[in-house]
């Protein structure tokens, strides 16, 4: 009985033999096993249902079989803590999706939210096993109930390693980060040749669903790396970040950077001219402990910013709003994504830090048809629904409606900044003279010189930053250079935070 527990082993081992592993490594790509361990820490990898096969008997499936049947399951250690994850073999019927293939799935993600602990799922499947029909879409369903159900509960990362298309998308799709790796992977609902069937359009996999794409057009994807060992290096480094589940608060590392490290070079960051720009990186990259800052959606919407970092060795999530960029304006895209963003970190405990320099909403005919009043209040909606530890600092311009949505005080932000620097106004000294003076300009005669004399008495009197510190929605006005200790400071104090929401089955956001 042993040689025969071994001799199942090895073949589950060899996938779809040594002809399909050597062409995976031809196409550039790893094995699934191969993926798997450098997921995880070395020999910590626990494989279930290693034996399980399909139970297919047309169209000669059943002379077919194969231990695994397609995906390798089961859970190990990443820095030492538990994390679940699948990998689908590509070398075995393609990767595609078989009612054992998917019962594996469902049973490893069952585990997960039992154990609390996070799920990686590293996609590389052509899709549903047609042999199978209606049997395996409803394995693809089966999978999506337990996406959503596990949504909020514990992390979900879905890689992109390879093809992954119709059905297959909504999985990824629902779990918090998706990964791709260039030149090898896509996602798309329906392929090339089915677009240029209905819509007569020509286009090739890269360009329809490549990794560029979803991280740049479409902003379906928050990742986009070079090749395999590049992708699971950063799951890594990401969960590094994470707590197992949503009771569990995220990680504190290693303090390797001083606490009260203050940097001088903020303190000319922001330019003397209002509609100059400059790049908000500058400040994340200094105020986070050194090297800690990871960059969520770095290629799509970029007049936000948003992605973790760690203070004082605590993970923190981070919201800046993008001078450099569009001005920093928020539009449909960049409300979306940084909506998503803050929902994510408040599931999962992760304190949010808003660096705010918004001169408002971006007009135009596109955004107003486009629903910017909707998505806008997707923003507006996480950030008073956030419940973690919540800190903003106002580097510049606070104007209008994006002041209020910018985790201001008024929304239940525990803690607000403000650089000396700050302009927090209806809005700006220009538009604002051009309202409150409209006739006195039309009847002046020399309106360049009246309307000059009454920017500089509205920029006096609102573009700074004491007006909202009388008022008391700026706790304090600090110099830009102590903002790290500032901000590690009242993360300290609001370690023990607790705050709820009115009781109800969930809100409405407007999606």
């Amino acid at each position: 009985m042993s040689d025969r527990l071994s001799e199942l082993l090895r073949a589950a081992e060899l996938g779809g033999g040594p002809d399909r592993l050597r062409r995976q490594h031809e196409a550039g790509k790893l094995t699934a096993r191969e993926r798997i361990a450098l997921l995880f820490d070395p020999g910590t990898f626990v494989e279930i249902d290693a034996l399980v096969t399909h139970r297919c008997q047309d169209f000669g499936m059943a002379d077919q079989v194969i231990p695994g049947d397609g995906v390798v399951c089961g859970s190990g250690r990443v820095d030492g803590r538990l994390v679940y994850a699948f990998a689908q073999d590509f070398t075995v019927f393609g990767g595609s999706l078989s009612e054992t293939n998917a019962q594996k799935i469902v049973k490893l993600m069952d585990l997960a939210v039992k154990m609390g602990a996070p799920v990686v799922g590293l996609n590389d499947s052509g899709g549903a096993r047609i042999q199978e029909g209606v049997i395996s879409l409803g394995g693809y369903a089966d999978i999506f109930l337990r996406n959503t159900l596990a949504s909020g509960v514990v992390p979900q990362i879905s890689a992109i390693m390879g093809p992954c298309a119709g059905g297959a998308v909504y999985s990824p799709a629902i779990t918090d980060f998706i990964v791709m790796v260039r030149d090898t992977s896509y996602m798309f609902v329906t392929g090339p040749d089915v677009v240029k069937t209905v819509t007569h359009e020509s286009v090739t996999k890269e360009q329809l669903g490549g990794a560029t794409t979803h991280n740049e057009t479409s902003g379906v994807a928050h990742f986009a790396v070079a090749d395999d060992r590049e992708c699971l290096a950063l799951i890594r480094t990401l969960l590094s970040y994470l707590p197992g589940n949503n009771i569990d608060d995220p990680p504190i590392g290693e303090m390797t950077d001083p606490a009260d490290r203050e940097s001088p070079e903020l303190d000319t960051l922001v330019p003397n001219q209002p509609n100059q720009p400059y790049d908000m990186h500058d400040l994340v990259t200094v105020v986070a402990d050194q090297g800690s800052f990871l960059e969520v959606h770095a290629h799509y919407a970029r007049n936000i910013i948003v992605g973790f970092a760690r203070l004082g060795g605590r993970s923190v999530g981070i919201v800046a709003n993008q001078p450099a960029h569009l001005a920093g304006t928020l539009d449909i895209d960049a409300s979306v994504k940084a909506a998503r963003f803050v929902r994510f970190c408040d599931a999962f405990n992760i304190p949010l830090v808003t660096f705010e320099d918004v001169p408002g909403f971006l007009p135009g005919t596109t955004q107003e048809y486009g629903g910017i009043i909707r998505h806008g209040a997707k923003l507006l909606y996480a950030y008073a629904e956030a419940t973690v530890p919540k800190i903003t600092v106002i580097t510049r311009k606070a104007y209008g409606g994006a002041y209020c949505v910018m985790s201001s005080k008024h929304i239940r932000t525990d803690v607000n900044f403000a650089w000396p620097t700050a302009e927090i106004a209806v809005m700006g000294p220009e538009g604002a003279v051009n309202v409150l003076y409209r006739r006195e300009l039309e009847a002046a005669a020399d309106p360049g010189a009246l309307r000059a004399q009454k920017v500089e008495e509205f920029r006096e009197k609102f573009a700074n930053p004491f007006v909202a510190a009388s008022r008391g929605f700026v706790d304090e006005v600090i110099e830009p250079r102590t903002t790290r200790r500032k901000i590690i400071e009242a993360l300290s104090r609001l370690s023990t935070k607790r705050d709820k929401n009115p009781p109800k089955k969930h809100g409405n956001i407007p999606l």
